[in-house]
């Protein structure tokens, strides 16, 4: 009898870890979604549990990363994302059918907010998730993203790519992101003004014109990349 209350006080002590950790396993089981690119429970449900097998047998120490859990931003992150999906989809396939001159695609380099590398990833898993983009290099001191559209004049152009990349991490923040971290990336806690402050839109504009950070285009055809060109 001696030796089952050490035992037991080990097995509280997991409990209290796997039970601390809850986010963790929710954030698990939302990646594991991403990864098989399905939004359902059921992949859901298989995810947090793997993700609770993980903490369980391979826990790790604390990283520090400050995060929340909102319902109804996530709610409106899925709902979106899986929008997108069916939307591209369509696109890349009418893109490929079409009659016409093979359509010109490019890299267009997308400079994030400042936000934690868990949100950076995640973000940048969602574009790659997307058809007819690829996320093909990440700059994680710059916090840019290099988007590879499949249609870049289909897409709107650099900007819109751009835009429509910032709107996708604004989702993810607000679904995610701890209230300091939102104020340190420009979101305010009211949609009412999503404005960014001057000095990050200027330091993301310097960013954006800086060398090695812009637009650079290709043409397909023979497989081959031509000399990269940065583009104003």
């Amino acid at each position: 009898m001696a030796g089952a209350a050490p035992a037991l006080q080990v097995r509280r002590r997991r409990w209290r870890r796997v039970a601390a950790q809850w986010p963790t396993i929710l954030l698990l089981g939302v990646l594991w979604m991403l990864l098989w690119g399905t939004i359902a429970w059921g992949t859901f449900v298989s995810g947090a549990l793997l993700g609770v097998v993980v903490v369980t047998v391979l826990p790790l120490p604390p990283v520090g990363v400050r995060g929340a859990f909102r319902p109804w931003p996530v709610t409106v992150l899925v709902a979106r994302f899986g929008a997108d999906l069916v939307v591209a989809s369509f696109q890349v396939a009418w893109t490929a059918l079409r009659p016409g001159p093979q359509p010109r695609g490019g890299v267009v380099a997308v400079p994030l907010r400042p936000a934690p590398d868990v949100l950076f990833t995640m973000t940048a898993e969602l574009s790659s998730l997307v058809p007819g983009s690829l996320v093909v290099e990440v700059d994680d001191e710059a916090a840019v993203l290099y988007v590879h559209v499949l249609d870049l004049a289909g897409s709107g152009g650099p900007d819109a790519v751009r835009a429509q990349t910032l709107r996708l991490e604004e989702r993810v923040l607000r679904a995610f992101a701890s209230r300091a971290d939102l104020t340190r990336a420009g979101l305010p806690a009211s949609r009412t003004a999503t404005a960014m402050p001057p000095e990050l839109a200027r330091a993301r504009t310097e960013r954006a014109q800086a060398p090695g950070v812009g637009e650079i285009e290709h043409r397909g055809g023979d497989g081959k990349h031509p000399r990269a060109e940065d583009r104003p």
